[in-house]
């Protein structure tokens, strides 16, 4: 009689990983034949507290060489080439490269005796890489200060150019084109005694005729030149005062204290002895920002503590620059809105102070605009005027706006030199203003 062999889970069940209807035992060594008769059985182990445990999921999945013949691939599967998923990792993670594999009469079968003529010339294996240095930029004076400018005006420039070729591709100048244009110009803060200029200068000589954008750009460049010519003044230090008193002015966030760090490399560079005043006592950080820059720059700073008198402080410092022989002095103020009076007048008590040290101090009042802030910087330039007695303007964050316009009517309205203009973070990108290189920027001119 045959013997009853175990209901065991057959290859495609241990393949997915499917329990067994039961617990299976340990599988008994074979038994050694004897001669004559059928195999001898083998004890039973001894039964266990183990037995009552639940067996864990079985996670084999290649068959065992004793599996009886009932569990064996099933007829259906008979011939196939039951083979790993060839490009996965036993692991499934990263994809590997299929074994090759040759192809005889008894079938497909795993080529072992793999030579270098079957692989082809291998790619040697790539050497460990260490991190590199982020490669240097090319340094911002390199690139050239027109390049800079063209750059950092491109959002307010483009916006004028789309509005400019949209206009006048294929259209003859009318009344109604001629209104378009004046509206594109003061919406890019031009202002409206210059938007107003600058179209009828396109009209003269050209009305119901077509003009090209081209045209229409250099036009305008010319007529933004105009405006700012007066107005663009380098700031000239003078000798015969000494120490040359700057005071630094402006609203919250206009970058003043980045501009005086700027402005003492600069002035560095030219071999001139500067101190710094850390005269905005409200900010413990701006304090330390031109602790900083003094650093970088090799300029001394006097600082007191947050919360000090910002004017006794302005005093000491004219004191100290005096005595200790600097050539210019650059006096940081706390930011403060033009419409709050309290702060307004705290600026004026700045002033007097300084004056009563020297009266013609301070030499240059520069008050710093932010670009981004268009036609606010009108009212600042107003109030502050009125404050301070500002001298001179920079412009700054050119870069990060498309209202870069409102320079040309500030120009236009206070007739105040603009020294510098901002287009960048870089020291370099603080530069000189020219009023044709920011004219043709502005246009979208290429040169």
């Amino acid at each position: 009689m045959a013997e009853t062999k175990p209901d065991k889970p057959g290859f495609l069940s241990r393949l997915f990983g499917r329990k067994a209807d039961a617990p299976t035992a340990p599988e008994p060594a074979p038994a050694t034949p004897q001669a004559g008769g059928e195999p001898e059985a083998m004890p039973s182990p001894p039964t266990t507290g183990a037995d009552d445990l639940t067996a864990a999921p079985s996670t084999v999945t290649t068959a065992s060489p004793d599996t009886p013949e009932e569990n064996k691939t099933p007829p259906e599967l008979a011939g196939a080439d039951l083979q790993p998923i060839e490009g996965l990792d036993p692991e499934g993670t990263n994809p590997q490269e299929p074994l090759p594999r040759i192809v005889t009469e008894h079938g497909p079968e795993l080529r072992l005796d793999i030579t270098a003529a079957d692989l082809g010339t291998p790619e040697p294996a790539p050497a460990e890489v260490l991190p590199s240095p982020a490669p240097e930029t090319q340094p911002a004076a390199a690139r050239g200060w027109w390049q800079r400018l063209t750059e950092g005006m491109r959002r307010t420039s483009s916006s004028l150019s789309d509005s400019v070729t949209g206009l006048f591709t294929k259209r003859r100048l009318d009344a109604a084109t001629l209104e378009e244009l004046e509206d594109a110009l003061v919406q890019a803060d031009l202002g409206v005694p210059t938007a107003m200029r600058i179209t009828e200068a396109i009209s003269a000589g050209r009305y119901n005729k077509e003009i090209s954008p081209q045209e229409v750009k250099t036009i305008l460049a010319g007529e933004v030149e105009k405006t700012l010519s007066p107005v663009a003044q380098p700031l000239i230090v003078d000798r015969s005062n000494k120490p040359f008193v700057i005071l630094m002015i402006g609203v919250n966030g206009a970058g003043k204290t980045t501009t005086i760090g700027k402005l003492s490399q600069k002035f560095r560079s030219q071999g001139l002895k500067v101190m710094l005043a850390a005269g905005d006592t409200f900010r413990a950080a701006a304090i330390e920002q031109l602790k900083v820059w003094g650093e970088r720059v090799g300029a001394p700073v006097l600082s007191r503590e947050q919360g000090a008198d910002a004017a006794g402080l302005a005093y000491d410092a004219l004191q100290e620059a005096k005595a200790n022989g600097s050539d210019v002095l650059l006096i940081d103020t706390a930011g403060r809105l033009q419409n709050k009076a309290g702060l307004m007048a705290e600026l004026e008590k700045i002033v007097r102070v300084v004056k009563k040290f020297d009266p013609s101090a301070p030499h240059a009042t520069l008050l710093v605009l932010d670009a981004t802030v268009g036609q606010n910087a009108m009212s600042q330039v107003e109030l502050f005027q009125k404050a301070a007695g500002v001298t001179g303007l920079v412009m700054t964050k050119l870069d990060g706006t498309a209202r870069g316009g409102i320079l040309v009517a500030l120009a236009e309205k206070f007739r105040l030199p603009v020294h510098f203009i901002g287009v960048g973070e870089g020291v370099e990108d603080l530069e000189p203003f020219t009023a044709r290189d920011f004219a043709k920027a502005i246009a979208g001119l290429d040169s």
